[in-house]
């Protein structure tokens, strides 16, 4: 195996255990509502919170990766990943669990850069297909414990193994972690005056909305579908990513993207209409590749010295998508308007895009 290699399964197995955060909420979720004697919206409260806090310490971790190397910042992030699961299992209270999770979700946040950026740094010529590959990981690794974990009651034990395997597997797999020593791109502290970095960012915002509201609230969507919906969900989600990535290194990143944000459009569209398992496959299958794809995007524009920092920075655009599908999807789901608030979002995110390909910077 070559050295190239060996980063790219170090990156889909970390991949793996940050899927939980995310793609597992559904099956945590009512076990949580229970346990914790709480509101299905006090819970999605804690969903918030990761995607706030591991969205802004990826800023935080990329920029320590990018100028001191990606090792020690790696290790340090795998132990706060486990303590999220361990300090749940052991909390009484859902303020105990708001901190614990808010911990977890920084050493998440910071670990799902290190990996991405792994194969965004490593593989400039394939990189659509390398990033792809490392994020099939984030929807894989949920899709095969789900179905342990939804029918499962007791979550405090299933939550103290996940924490226990992270804090020895992940902290170990960081020891070999490292990014090449010569790259070229542009300092986050540029890029971010650009119109085009705003189109990008405002754009992947807006078009995940669609993708965090089923990966918030799907338990609660789905109904007698829960356990199907949850599982083949995040797997549509990950074998979407290295596919999409692929068709984006042959095609273009731009093409790719316009397919796929169309596709979010359908997607939404079908939810309007209550069609609700061809939305969620349409949706779970090309939602997944869209971080793959704005990633690699980033890259090809703006190099890939910083793209840990820089990436990290267009990730907080998964915060401002998570804040607008678990918390403010959750009150309007007692209202007309939640079927159609998805749909909004996507077409935003789409006409977006398409301002972007008046740069010319950019391939078609």
């Amino acid at each position: 195996m070559t050295v190239k290699r060996k980063f790219l399964i170090i990156g889909f197995i970390i991949m793996s255990f940050n899927s939980l955060y995310q793609y597992s909420w559904n099956a945590f979720l009512p076990h949580l509502v229970k346990g914790l004697n709480s509101t299905i919206p006090e819970i999605e409260v804690a969903f918030t919170l990761f995607t706030f806090f591991s969205t802004v310490f990826q800023i935080i971790g990329g920029g320590i990766a990018d100028y001191r190397g990606p090792k020690s910042i790696g290790i340090i992030s795998s132990i706060l990943s486990a303590i999220g699961f361990l300090g749940t299992s052991f909390s009484n209270n859902i303020y105990e669990f708001y901190f614990f999770w808010s911990f977890g979700s920084i050493g998440e946040g910071i670990l799902y850069g290190i990996a991405a950026n792994l194969a965004v740094k490593w593989f400039s010529k394939t990189r659509g297909f390398a990033t792809g590959f490392v994020s099939l990981g984030f929807g894989l690794g949920a899709s095969i414990l789900n179905p342990f974990i939804y029918p499962y009651q007791n979550y405090r034990l299933v939550m103290l193994i996940i924490g226990l395997v992270e804090l020895v597997l992940l902290s170990f797999l960081s020891n070999f972690v490292e990014y090449p020593s010569i790259a070229r791109g542009e300092k986050p502290s540029r890029i971010i005056k650009e119109g085009r970095w705003w189109l990008i960012y405002l754009s992947f915002a807006l078009s995940a909305v669609p993708l965090t509201i089923y990966s918030s609230s799907l338990s609660l969507i789905g109904k007698e579908n829960t356990l199907f919906l949850i599982t083949i969900f995040p797997l549509l989600s990950g074998i979407s990513r290295p596919i999409l990535g692929y068709i984006s290194d042959i095609l273009g990143r731009y093409r790719t993207l316009i397919l796929t944000l169309s596709m979010m459009i359908l997607g939404s569209l079908l939810f309007t209409f209550n069609i609700i398992l061809a939305s969620v496959l349409v949706i779970g299958f090309f939602g997944g590749s869209l971080i793959t794809l704005y990633f690699s995007i980033s890259g090809d524009i703006f190099g890939e010295k910083y793209s840990t920092s820089n990436n990290a920075i267009l990730y907080t655009g998964k915060a401002v998508a998570g804040l607008l599908g678990s918390l403010v999807f959750s009150l309007l789901l007692s209202t007309p308007m939640y079927k159609e608030f998805g749909l909004v979002c996507a077409v935003l995110g789409f006409i977006l895009l398409s301002l972007l390909n008046k740069q010319k910077t950019l391939r078609p």
